[in-house]
């Protein structure tokens, strides 16, 4: 019987349901009378989504109805960080969106910083782009999780390898 427990704290988005929402935006938006003529695009490189809309409300139109397909595929909202939005050619708008794909190293820092503030019994270390906990009791690790999911972190985190 082992006896240590362990739980790994990771941040990871579906890219497929990324791409799933960005085409169901996109199929929305020409089928919209407001669309009409216009020339939208939202494409994704790596972890980079690039939006280009012919002006401010369009853009702002299309992230709604973006925002509105990743919730319906459970992409949560955290998990993107939106770049302000520069003019482009032709008075048009681009703006860049970035999914976090793991745990950075303050964020990373910043959990283990509220892990050990909080007086549990575990011992988190940083592992690359994510963070690993251990602890001797599973109630353990009950706690460092709920005490994660209560902090107000502006960052998306799951919680993988619970064993």
């Amino acid at each position: 019987m082992a006896s240590e427990n362990s739980f790994d704290i990771v941040s990871r988005v579906d890219l497929q349901e990324v791409d799933n929402a960005i085409h169901q935006t996109l199929k929305e938006v020409g089928q919209r009378y407001d669309f009409r003529g216009s020339k939208v695009t939202l494409t994704r490189e790596a972890a980079t989504l690039t939006l280009q809309a012919e002006d401010d409300y369009k853009r702002r139109a299309v992230l709604e109805i973006f925002s509105e397909r990743l919730a319906g595929r459970k992409v949560p909202a955290k998990a993107l960080a939106y770049k302000d939005p520069v003019d482009a050619l032709g008075g048009s708008q681009r703006q860049e969106i970035l999914l976090q794909q793991g745990i950075g190293q303050d964020q990373a820092k910043t959990i283990v910083r509220i892990l050990k503030d909080s007086g549990l019994k575990v011992q988190p270390a940083i592992q690359g782009d994510q963070v690993r906990v251990r602890a001797k009791s599973r109630d353990e690790l009950q706690s460092a999780i709920r005490l994660l999911r209560d902090a107000p972190l502006d960052f998306d985190m799951q919680f993988t390898n619970y064993r």
